[in-house]
């Protein structure tokens, strides 16, 4: 048996490419936050994880210019012997402030913060709780780790229930959800899951990527509800609001000193480089300073969701300026995709199994740098293209 032979027999990408539907590494010429460049034509950006609409900020992308001409372009090593930067430990002195934990660690990628917190948590003695709607990395760190995974179904508090009573008490317990469910834009109830999560003895790490910069005032979840004392673990990620590349861990410090310490996805990887930490620190000082940015994307998120419920869309639990529109089909999701873009509107299009069977969508995110007046026009595409296509 030829390892290659799955290669050889995965078409479907070859055969949407030549259908002219491939929805998926589309090549923009140019990224302006709010519009983006393709083929020569200007798209709405209805698409991206940059909330607050930082990646252009003058603030932002001098400080990245000038951590390069300090530091250079990388640390070239793993923070654990020669790449750790006086810069990277301010870094995680500001965050841990910012989402009110008493320490933080930064690793190189979001992705790699959840692989390396849950498998240097988890061991052979412990389990790891999971939602069934938890973020691709978080299900990942539980793979790694050595204890067993266990999930819930998407925010029913009566089944993590059920799943923690048949957990032996002396085993380890941790809960892991995300804050906002980065595909359909709902909250995840913290408040109730504390107050479970303490009948049970089990700890509760929530993956803030798609909250810090949108709620509480830009500091997350824990913050939105007033419960930041209750919350354990607060993770999140560089590459959404904070508008470079990264992600963090915070917490308690022994907690933060052992992840530090026994973290395999820190200790044998590359630190992050010196711009995307100075432009991190950048847009965190941006929030500080600018927190009609985040009242502004949260009310361009309740417009948007209040038009494309009166047009007739099904747009789920939205709370959020993440705003999906359901579809439940693979193949009418992209052609829809197809249409609005073809209209002029970036979105992007999820199929199963990213999400469940039947709950395909087009996932629609907004940020504080959409003018009124790009609004105006995609909503009236969307309008337009719906009708066009039977959508509403």
């Amino acid at each position: 048996m030829d390892i290659f032979e799955k290669c050889s027999q995965f078409t479907i990408v070859k055969e949407a490419i030549e259908g002219g539907y491939y929805p998926y590494f589309i090549p923009l010429s140019e990224n302006e936050g709010s519009e983006v460049i393709y083929g020569g034509r200007r798209l709405i950006m209805c698409g991206s994880n940059n909330y607050l609409g930082l990646t252009t900020h003058p603030k932002v992308k001098e400080a990245a210019i000038n951590a390069i001409q300090r530091y250079g372009t990388s640390c070239t090593g793993s923070r654990f012997l020669n790449g750790n930067l006086e810069l990277h430990e301010q870094l995680e002195e500001e965050l841990a402030a910012w989402v009110g934990k008493p320490a933080a660690l930064v690793f190189s990628t979001g992705m790699q913060t959840n692989l390396g917190t849950i498998s240097a948590l988890v061991d052979r003695s412990d389990v790891v709780i999971l939602d069934k709607y938890d973020h691709a990395s978080i299900v990942d760190g539980a793979r790694l780790a050595w204890g067993e995974t266990k999930r819930f179904r998407h925010n029913d508090l009566e089944d993590l229930q059920r799943v923690l009573e048949k957990v032996p008490p002396e085993k380890g317990k941790l809960v892991v959800v995300d804050g906002v469910y980065s595909m359909e834009g709902d909250i995840a109830p913290l408040p109730e899951l504390i107050a479970i999560c303490r009948r049970y003895g089990a700890r509760l790490m929530v993956d803030d990527a798609h909250s810090l910069g949108v709620l509480g005032g830009g500091r997350g979840t824990a913050a939105h509800f007033g419960v930041t004392e209750g919350v354990d673990l607060i993770m999140s990620t560089f590459s959404k609001s904070f508008a470079s590349l990264g992600g963090f861990i915070a917490g308690d410090t022994e907690v933060i000193q052992y992840i530090q310490h026994h973290a395999r996805a820190l200790i044998f990887s590359a630190s992050i480089p010196p711009a995307n930490a100075a432009a991190a620190l950048a847009a965190l000082e941006v929030m500080r300073q600018e927190p009609e940015r985040v009242q502004r994307v949260n009310a361009i998120g309740e417009r948007v969701r209040t038009e494309l419920k009166r047009m007739g869309y099904q747009i789920g639990n939205s709370q959020t300026p993440i705003i999906p529109i359901l579809i439940g089909d693979d193949m009418r999701t992209v052609l829809a995709w197809k249409a609005l873009f073809e209209a002029g509107l970036f979105v992007n299009p999820v199929l199963s199994p990213a999400v469940p069977e039947g709950r395909q969508l087009l996932r629609t995110s907004y940020m504080a740098t959409h003018t009124d007046q790009q609004i105006d026009r995609a909503l009236e595409l969307f309008e337009k293209v719906g009708k066009q296509i039977g959508l509403i």
